[in-house]
């Protein structure tokens, strides 16, 4: 008759049991005997064995002596009732008396997070009479300080519990050693690591002995073997079988492999099943034993969840030119609108330059995912922008175009073309066909153009009337209605302000290619070309804060209160001055959207928070009280008719390349004029569908669905539709709300770089840093150079911006920032010069610094570090340099002074 056990104190693998009664490494090996892998004979000791060998001591101690101390626990010895259990289970796991592995199999042990590999004590020949004590001392090894060290250093704020015991039956092995599913060093997921050593491989797994290592790709194939001996080792590599075939022979002068090439395939083998049964790479020990391979054990490689894959997908992410518009942390609801911006927009760009309709249905993909969002900040995905610029006809000769307007400065990159798709000769004749109905397409369209501009102003200005003519009056499904007709007519139709920028980028491209082959010691005059007629509608805010200014200035009491007053009182105030108050309130009717961060949902426009607009109208009225009035000596209309007669007689004697000159220019200065003007309809547009979701926003608070309606902003745009028209997956908003927002509030504490790679899953084991240098100063003489954007040599004081909302400007200083949007021309009225981190040769601070003859330099890498409040230096906004000057270098003067160049 057999003997039972106690499944409470007993489990064998047949039995099963969880994490927390067995143990991590027994908990596994139960798992892997649906596998039929090759595993020991083995049973657990559980983890309340030793809750009954505790509570059996203390009550055999408080009878023997009332005043004797309670034992401690690490000095627990097993209870008869256990003592019994496990002589019953050693008789049915060794009935003939062979030896045992006693190891721990602790609740955290080969965790996914945490491995505990060698905290524990292990005993190895044990025989049945030796059991007790070795499972004694793996429970006080549970106490010991290396344990407590070790959970600390992983963060594991749970109380270490003593563990269950795992008891096996020994294998004397011949080899032994472990195997790594993935390259546990380098992160590749299509790598096998095998290790291998004589006997045992407990040196092995405590660090003390080295061994024979080998890597192998997934079809089984020896990639690289390193083998030692005597302390000493060589590494071999080799392409496939038939190179480590050559070289066997010359190995073996070195070491004796300990492993033939046929177990090092099923070892690899064996870590790939068990891989496959959790569904994560594992790193398992393993032993042979007469030409047997035997499983001992199998736990996650906790390394991998810090390590990207190399092999995985790269993906470039660069926010350089997308931080104009979107700096810092931004919600999930402004991510998932503009992401279906870009989507629909570039769609639609797709099939006006004649990108079949296959075609963009092929690269759904890309179209989905042109940006992302990384720790709350959004980055153009480049390598989806380089896919879909691929598409296009023609474009590897636009292709430098293309990234001037991205803001990117590099060469079409091989990955992007080894992506596109092969071609067939029909299809090279098709596409060729396509080529050149795109080239017809953009003759129409460029002939077109101020027709199609004219209709898309008139569709905008009837779009952004709501039905009744007030927000407040609509009901919320009402609401949710005209998002989708803004959507329809606005974001599916923006055909205007995209064929617009193309166009800017051809012609910019073409005008600056001509400046460097016909007036090659002119560099960079294409910048100043660029000054317009004085139609590009962003300088109108920054001649507007001036005209308030002249009139605040006459009034030196309101001046103070224009500083330094709060929003709702100062604006009282300036009630008593009825012409400034109306000039005040035309300028919030036009330019109330056109705040900080204008293009993100959530933030405060200047009818929400006039602050700025107060604060900059009162420092440019201190400038021009100081009789220090902002301002080039020499007029914007002057610069471009020097510029102009010096081109005229560069080309007097070359008419037709004066003709071809001015009529570039021409519509390279009407196509940037454009591009900056239609970016304010965007700016009016996405001022709208801010005022929708902020309605709907309190439509939710009123019906208890957000616990306040700025809530809304940290849900994505499907979230929110489908719960009014009924497609939602949960309607636990403000659960959704919440989680979001304390995630984000985290992101606002770190920084990714500007430029980083990512490989495969994007948001595990990477960094988001980079490696480049971004320090640009010339010690030479102490200078650094960007990208020149409007013309002009000044010297001055830099003050470095922050946050436009708090600095107070002197006036006369020049503004150094780490990026610009459209909100900061507020502070360009009091500026001598603007340099800025980020930005390109067509970014908003370029071309309204132009318009209002502020020298600009951007693209200075790091110059908010490098510079400091108060420093003083020249910039040259024709070349792009900025030079620190020393401190004896002083003006002759305070005022700056600017020398057209």
């Amino acid at each position: 008759m057999k003997s039972t056990y106690d499944k409470n104190i007993i489990r064998f693998p047949e039995d099963g049991g969880s994490r927390e009664l067995i143990g991590g490494k027994a908990a596994a090996l139960a798992e892997l005997q649906t596998t039929n892998l090759p595993i020991p004979p083995w049973f657990a000791l559980t983890t309340k064995a030793f809750s009954d060998s505790l509570a059996t001591q203390q009550r055999r101690k408080h009878r023997s002596s009332r005043h004797s101390p309670t034992s401690r626990r690490y000095d627990v010895f097993p209870s008869p009732t256990v003592e019994k259990q496990l002589t019953l289970a050693l008789k049915r796991l060794c009935p003939d008396g062979t030896a045992v592995a006693v190891r721990s199999s602790a609740v955290f042990e080969d965790g996914e997070s945490a491995s505990f590999a060698g905290q524990y004590e292990t005993f190895l020949f044990v025989y049945p009479s030796d059991v007790l004590n070795a499972v004694t001392s793996i429970w006080r090894s549970s106490f010991s300080k290396r344990i407590s060290d070790y959970a600390q250093a992983q963060q594991i704020e749970e109380t270490i519990q003593p563990p269950a015991v795992l008891i096996q039956q020994m294998v004397d092995a011949q080899v032994s050693g472990v195997a790594f599913d993935a390259d546990p060093v380098t992160g590749r997921r299509d790598v096998s690591v095998v290790s291998a050593v004589s006997g045992l491989a407990t040196d092995l797994v405590s660090g003390a002995a080295s061994a024979d290592t080998f890597r192998l790709d997934r079809d089984g194939r020896i990639l690289e073997r390193l083998l030692t001996e005597e302390g000493r080792s060589r590494s071999f590599d080799s392409i496939g079988e038939a190179g480590m075939a050559a070289s066997r022979t010359h190995v073996r002068r070195f070491s004796r492999q300990v492993i033939t090439d046929k177990h090092v395939r099923a070892v690899a083998a064996m870590a790939d099943v068990c891989s496959r049964h959790f569904h994560r790479p594992q790193d398992i020990e393993w032993a042979i034993e007469d030409d047997r391979i035997h499983l001992l054990q199998s736990r996650p490689i906790t390394a991998l969840g810090n390590l990207p894959d190399p092999e995985g997908k790269p993906a470039v992410w660069d926010n350089t030119n997308l931080v104009e518009s979107y700096g810092g942390v931004t919600t999930p609801l402004t991510f998932s609108f503009a992401r279906r911006a870009y989507e629909e927009v570039y769609r639609s760009f797709a099939r006006f330059m004649w990108v079949s309709g296959k075609t963009i249905a092929a690269y759904e993909d890309c179209f989905g995912a042109m940006i992302g969002l990384i720790r709350g900040r959004m980055y153009y995905n480049v390598h989806n922008w380089y896919r879909l610029l691929c598409l296009l006809p023609g474009s590897k000769f636009t292709w430098k175009f293309h990234t001037q307007m991205l803001g990117l400065d590099e060469s079409l990159p091989k990955h992007a073309v080894d992506s596109s798709p092969v071609q067939s000769t029909s299809e090279r004749v098709r596409d060729g066909a396509r080529f050149l109905g795109a080239i017809c397409g953009l003759i129409y369209n460029h002939f077109t153009l101020r027709r199609r501009s004219r209709a898309f102003y008139e569709r905008l200005n009837n779009t952004l009337i709501p039905p009744g003519g007030s927000l407040e009056i609509l009901r919320i499904d009402e609401l949710t209605d005209y998002y989708r007709f803004l959507e329809q007519q606005l974001l599916r139709k923006w055909d205007a302000p995209i064929i617009n920028d193309f166009f800017a980028m051809i012609f910019y491209g073409v005008l600056k290619k001509l400046v460097s082959i016909w007036l090659p010691d002119k560099n960079h005059l294409e910048n100043a070309l660029l000054i317009s007629d004085g139609g590009v509608i962003s300088t109108e805010p920054a001649r507007r804060i001036r005209e308030m200014a002249s009139l605040a200035a006459s009034r030196p009491e309101l001046v103070d209160n224009l500083i330094s007053g709060s929003g709702p009182e100062t604006v009282s105030v300036l009630a008593n001055y009825p012409r400034l108050f109306r000039l005040f309130q035309d300028y919030l009717a036009k330019f109330g959207d056109r705040c900080l961060d204008e293009l993100k949902l959530e933030s405060f426009t200047l009818i929400d928070d006039p602050n700025l607009l107060l604060r900059s109208i009162g420092q440019t009225a201190r400038y021009i009280l100081s009789s220090k009035s902002p301002g080039s000596d020499i007029s914007i209309p002057d610069q471009r008719r020097q510029i102009e007669r010096y081109i005229s007689r560069s080309l007097r004697r070359h008419p037709l390349r004066r003709c071809v000159f001015a009529w570039v220019l021409k519509h390279a200065r009407a196509r940037v004029t454009g591009r900056e003007n239609l970016r304010f309809e965007r700016t009016r547009a996405f001022g709208m569908v801010r005022r929708v979701f902020v309605e709907i926003g309190h439509r939710f608070h009123a019906d208890g669905v957000l616990s306040h309606p700025r809530n809304i902003f940290y849900l994505e745009l499907h979230e929110i539709l489908g719960f009014v028209d009924g497609t939602a997956t949960t309607t636990d908003l403000e659960g959704l709300a919440v989680l979001r927002k304390t995630n984000f509030e985290q992101y606002s504490d770190c920084s990714p770089a500007d430029r980083f790679i990512t490989q495969g899953n994007v948001n595990i084991g990477h960094t988001f840093q980079t490696s480049d240098v971004v320090l640009r100063a010339d010690s030479a003489d102490d200078s650094c150079c960007g990208i020149a954007c409007s013309p002009g040599r000044i010297r001055g004081r830099v003050r470095i911006v922050k946050d436009p909302n708090t600095v107070d400007l002197k006036g006369g200083e020049i503004l150094v920032a780490e990026r610009t949007d459209p909100g900061w021309v507020m502070l360009f009225p009091v500026c001598a010069g603007v340099l800025v981190e980020r930005g390109s040769v067509l970014s908003h601070v370029a071309i309204v610094s132009r318009e209002l003859g502020i020298p600009s330099i951007v693209s200075l890498s790091g110059v908010t570090n490098w510079l400091r409040d108060g420093d003083l230096v020249e910039m040259d906004g024709s070349t792009g340099r900025v030079r620190r000057l020393s401190s004896d270098n002083q003006c002759t003067s305070d005022k700056n002074i600017k020398v057209m160049v």
